[in-house]
């Protein structure tokens, strides 16, 4: 039995919608031109050479992406930009992501590949809490307690979040007395500050004792959109066994909290 062809109206439809696919993909194509190093502000002529369009099709794209505030133009230069609406996408989907839940399949790998414990913890009230622990399958663990607070000062987890805080947080905070938990736990101001000039030269905090006796750790930030560390990550074992693997237990955990604030929309080689 044959096959009725189809009908000019279905043909004019499914080269519309082509079409319509065709467009939308494109004006995807040019706002993330934008979003690519040193490409803050754009000329038509730029946009179509580097995408393959003729100028006509780019200023049709620009003049549908300005209606909707996602572009906006220099009368003066004719070069173009991000528009407001762009933020407010981006600040959409940075405020429903939870660093709990982002964080996690990390935690689990960095347990994995350094077999030992990796842990996450995050800034409430001026403390610092574990939120959550990856422990790996061997005899001898180090395991933590999840929601004590402890303070800022004592061990690699605390002394990441508090290197990377405001020049007057940290006035603030090495201002009050501070207290010892252990025989190792550092509590003069001249000290602190200068483990805190090191952990922000090389991104990361190391500690042997100074919260628990016994343990050793390092730990690194993950910042937001925003620059400020919204989580930290450590990777702690016993002490005697866990000297020997800090240098490469840090550096897979600096790569780890990179991934992380890439995803948080920090700044890449974001530092102060």
């Amino acid at each position: 039995m044959p096959i009725d062809a189809p009908g000019p109206s279905r043909v004019r439809k499914t080269e519309s919608g082509s079409q319509t696919a065709a467009t939308v993909e494109r004006s995807a194509d040019v706002l993330l031109l934008f979003a690519e190093p040193g490409s803050v502000t754009l000329g038509v002529t730029e946009i179509a050479d580097r995408l393959g369009l003729s100028k006509p099709t780019v200023h049709r794209i620009l003049a549908a992406l300005r209606v909707r505030g996602l572009v906006e133009v220099d009368e003066e230069t004719r070069r173009y930009s991000l528009g407001l609406s762009t933020m407010r996408l981006g600040l959409a989907y940075l405020d429903r992501i939870d660093v709990r839940t982002l964080a996690a399949p990390e935690l689990v790998r960095l347990s994995r590949v350094t077999d030992e414990t990796a842990t996450l913890s995050i800034l409430t009230s001026g403390s610092r809490v574990y939120v959550d622990q990856v422990t790996p399958n061997r005899e001898v663990i180090m395991s933590v307690r999840l929601g004590l607070p402890y303070p800022l000062h004592a061990g690699a987890s605390s002394k990441a979040f508090l290197a990377f805080l405001s020049d007057g947080e940290i006035d603030d905070y090495l201002g009050e007395e501070l207290a010892s938990l252990t025989e190792s736990t550092v509590t003069d101001e001249a000290a602190l500050r200068k483990d805190i000039a090191m952990i922000r030269r090389r991104g990361y905090a190391q500690s042997i004792a100074e919260r628990q006796s016994g343990s050793a750790s390092v730990a690194a930030p993950v910042f937001d959109h925003h620059g400020s560390p919204v989580g930290v990550i450590s990777i702690c074992g016993p002490r005697e066994r866990f000297r020997s693997a800090a240098k490469r237990c840090a550096e897979v955990l600096v790569e780890a909290t990179g991934r992380l604030s890439a995803q948080m929309g920090a700044a890449p080689g974001r530092d102060r």
